[in-house]
C-alpha cells in the first residue's frame, strides 16, 4: 500500500514545533506553505500574510536577497544539510539554527524546495562529557584569534578526534568546527557594532584575511560584515 501525506497536513504538524521553522516554496522562491513559528518570527499574525511572498518581501534588506539567492541555488539542484546559520528576524534577537533544504521534484522536474531550520538547543550540561568539553571551549575562547587544529583539541580533552566530534554533538548539538565558527561569528558581530576596521576584526576572530572573514561571515549570517554593520547602525536604539 502506498500513501502520501498532503503538505498542508505536514504544515499542521510543524505548527506545533516552536523551535523549528518549516517552509515550502515554489520554483520562484515564493512561500506556498510555512509553519506558525515562521509566521510569528516574521512579526506576522497569519499564514496568509506570508504565503505567496518571497524572502525579499519579508526579510529586511539585504538579508531577503541573500536568502532568495540561496533558494535559487537549491532550486537548481543544490542540497543544504546541517548548515549552521544565524537568522536575523525582524521581531526577535538573532538565533542560531541548523538548516536543511532540498529541491522538490514532480516527474523529475524541480517544482520548488522544502526546508527546515531547527534552533540550537541549550547546552546539555548534565552529559558526562560536559566538564571535559568545558576545557576545550575555554581553550577555543582564549585562542580564538589563532589557527586551531581539531586533533589538538582532542588531545587537550584526552580523547580521540572521533570521540570529540561525537561528544560535542551530544553536548552542544554541533561539531567542534561548527562550535568554533559560532564563537568567532558571535565575537565578530559584537565588534562590528563599533567602528573598528573590518580587517582587524577578522584577524581578532581568527580569520586569515579579510576575504576569508567576509566569505565565512556571509555564509553564516547571510550578509557581509559591512552590510551587517550598516544594518545594525541603521536600526533604532533599543529601549532598556
Amino acid at each position: 500500500m502506498s500513501s502520501s501525506v498532503p503538505s498542508a497536513d505536514i504544515q499542521v504538524l510543524f505548527d506545533a514545533l516552536p523551535d523549528t521553522v518549516f517552509f515550502i516554496k515554489d520554483q520562484h522562491g515564493r512561500y506556498t506553505h510555512c509553519n506558525l513559528t515562521l509566521v510569528k518570527r516574521l512579526g506576522r499574525r497569519t499564514h496568509d500574510e506570508v504565503i505567496g511572498k518571497t524572502s525579499e518581501e519579508l526579510f529586511p534588506s539585504p538579508l531577503g536577497a541573500s536568502y532568495s539567492s540561496q533558494d535559487m541555488r537549491v532550486v537548481k539542484g543544490n542540497l543544504i544539510s546541517d548548515k549552521l546559520e544565524i537568522h536575523l528576524y525582524p521581531n526577535r534577537r538573532p538565533g542560531w539554527c541548523l538548516t536543511l533544504k532540498r529541491p522538490l521534484y514532480d516527474k523529475e522536474q524541480v517544482q520548488g524546495l522544502i526546508g527546515i531550520s531547527h534552533d540550537l538547543g541549550k547546552t546539555n550540561s548534565r552529559h558526562s562529557a560536559y566538564e571535559r568539553l568545558k576545557k576545550v571551549v575555554s581553550h577555543m575562547r582564549d585562542h580564538i584569534d589563532e589557527h586551531t587544529r581539531i586533533d589538538a583539541l582532542a588531545e587537550l580533552a584526552d580523547i580521540s578526534v572521533a570521540q570529540l566530534e561525537r561528544q560535542f554533538r551530544h553536548v552542544f548539538q554541533v561539531s567542534p568546527q561548527q562550535y568554533l565558527k559560532k564563537l568567532r561569528i558571535e565575537l565578530a558581530m559584537k565588534l562590528l557594532e563599533g567602528d573598528e576596521n573590518i580587517a582587524c576584526i577578522g584577524q581578532q576572530c581568527g580569520f586569515s584575511d579579510q576575504s576569508a572573514f567576509s566569505r565565512q561571515f556571509k555564509l553564516t549570517v547571510g550578509i557581509t560584515p559591512m552590510q551587517f554593520r550598516k544594518m545594525t547602525q541603521s536600526e533604532p536604539s533599543k529601549q532598556p
